[in-house]
């Protein structure tokens, strides 16, 4: 017991309050997120590819805005940051639950196990949750920045190792238990459980507002922190570096493929393999795998480069998609072992796969990419290290919806005879990013061996 008091007093109570609301951030995100293309097409009548450009919209100004947010955080103090963006976050994530019980009220749709469109599908009132999400990317953008900043203020040299090691075992936690608690909503509730998870998440971001409010008092009250205008010249930087921007481009092949984990895989599962199916739960799969893996891919490969670890990775992510592909050529009757639609158990172990590319690319990717940043300027050119993400959302969900629509659409825009044929090719989804996983890896390795020659060639200039 004293070991275990002495082991939370070598951290202050503002580390560990960051911590918690971190975690209870990172379910309300996640309980939402998994389902948010569901969401804007079951309950808000959006089509397969509207529903994907805008929740690539969505995810990609989460990765973009906090550097900016950031800034304005370090000018105000990390408290009153943290009031903002909680109070922002609960309103937000109260609207997405509460918004379609107006459009209810107003005739346009009558909600239940299977939602019936009286009109909204036509109706321009579904595009005010436009400014609802809005609430939620804002607050989001600064969440991202304050806890790490905090994590970095409130650990010394001595222990912030250990110190961003809970932190990141603690956004894993609120990550699966997030996704955990969709399926009970689902089955008990149907196609509402997609609405009340905003409520639940809605109530994860009110406690973490009263527990910032009442007891997070941080060390450093405020720091001076980056201009808008630094900022946007650090931006200048990175766009205008070759080398950065060209390795940019290829991750952002592997996170596109990553990122259909919310884009494709749950409309996909449940309409290939029945309503039973649980999307949020198997792609708890990918933190599973990722927590248990990524230490020790990165100790075995710490003698090796970061581009062969990334190589490795990009490698593994066309075998990720092809298993999810594979699950749609396997005869029903031949699973009946482990008791799984074959497309369920298929999207799981290509779940896992990714995963172990994840293990392998991204701890690596953040440390090359420092590499390239000139010296001293390391820790500006990471706040950028993202922008395959910001990149990749767009790209990534938004060719989702068009491969949807074409080859697995909503069951709803079907006529019976159509239902019969429609879903022949909902696997060619996968084969395209199968295409897009091999040529970002061939590119990878055609940009380790050009770079390697470049390198070598300034090194021989510089030695005569």
């Amino acid at each position: 017991m004293n070991r275990i008091s002495a082991f939370f007093k070598r951290f202050s109570l503002a580390f560990w309050v960051a911590n918690t609301v971190e975690l209870l951030e990172r379910a309300a995100y996640y309980g939402v997120f998994i389902v948010i293309t569901l969401y804007l097409s079951r309950i808000l009548a959006f089509s397969d590819v509207q529903a994907a450009m805008i929740s690539g919209t969505f995810s990609a100004l989460l990765y973009w805005l906090p550097t900016f947010s950031g800034a304005y955080a370090d000018k105000i103090g990390f408290k009153a940051s943290l009031i903002i963006a909680f109070s922002l976050l609960t309103l937000g994530y109260f609207g997405l639950a509460f918004y379609p019980s107006v459009l209810q009220n107003a005739g346009l749709v009558k909600y239940g196990t299977d939602t019936e469109f009286l009109g909204l599908r036509e109706s321009n009132y579904k595009w005010v949750i436009l400014p609802i999400m809005t609430l939620i990317v804002i607050g989001g953008s600064f969440i991202k920045s304050v806890i790490t900043g905090t994590v970095a203020k409130e650990t010394s040299s001595a222990n912030r190792a250990t110190g961003f090691s809970i932190f990141y075992t603690i956004v894993n936690i609120g990550a699966f238990s997030g996704k955990t608690v969709v399926k009970p909503l689902r089955e008990a509730m149907g196609n509402v459980g997609l609405i009340n998870i905003s409520y639940f998440s809605a109530g994860m971001t009110l406690f973490a507002l009263l527990a910032v409010i009442f007891f997070f008092r941080p060390s450093v009250q405020s720091g001076e922190g980056k201009s808008i205008s630094q900022i946007i010249t650090a931006l200048g930087k990175v766009l205008t570096n070759a080398r950065l921007i060209i390795l940019i481009l290829i991750i952002t092949g592997f996170w596109m493929v990553q990122h259909q984990l919310y884009a494709t895989m749950p409309k996909y599962v449940l309409r290939m393999a029945g309503e039973g199916s649980s999307p949020s739960w198997y792609a708890n799969v990918n933190p599973l795998v990722v927590f248990l893996s990524v230490g020790l891919i990165t100790s075995l490969l710490k003698k090796r480069s970061a581009l062969f670890s990334m190589t490795i990775g990009m490698l593994i992510m066309p075998v990720s998609a092809f298993a999810m592909a594979a699950g749609n050529l396997i005869p029903d009757d031949t699973m009946g072992f482990i008791n799984m639609h074959p497309i369920a158990f298929m999207m799981v172990v290509g779940i896992a796969f990714q995963g172990l590319a994840e293990s392998f690319i991204s701890p690596r990717f953040l440390e090359y990419f420092s590499f390239q940043a000139p010296k001293g300027e390391e820790g500006m050119y990471l706040g950028f290290s993202h922008l395959h993400s910001f990149f990749s959302s767009i790209l990534g969900f938004g060719l989702s919806g068009f491969l949807l629509e074409k080859y697995c659409p909503d069951p709803k825009t079907l006529t019976e005879a159509e239902r019969l044929t429609a879903y022949d090719h909902a696997h060619y989804i996968w084969y395209y990013f199968v295409g897009i996983a091999l040529v970002s890896a061939i590119a990878l390795i055609i940009y380790g061996k050009v770079t390697a020659y470049l390198d070598s060639k300034k090194a021989a200039v510089s030695g005569n």
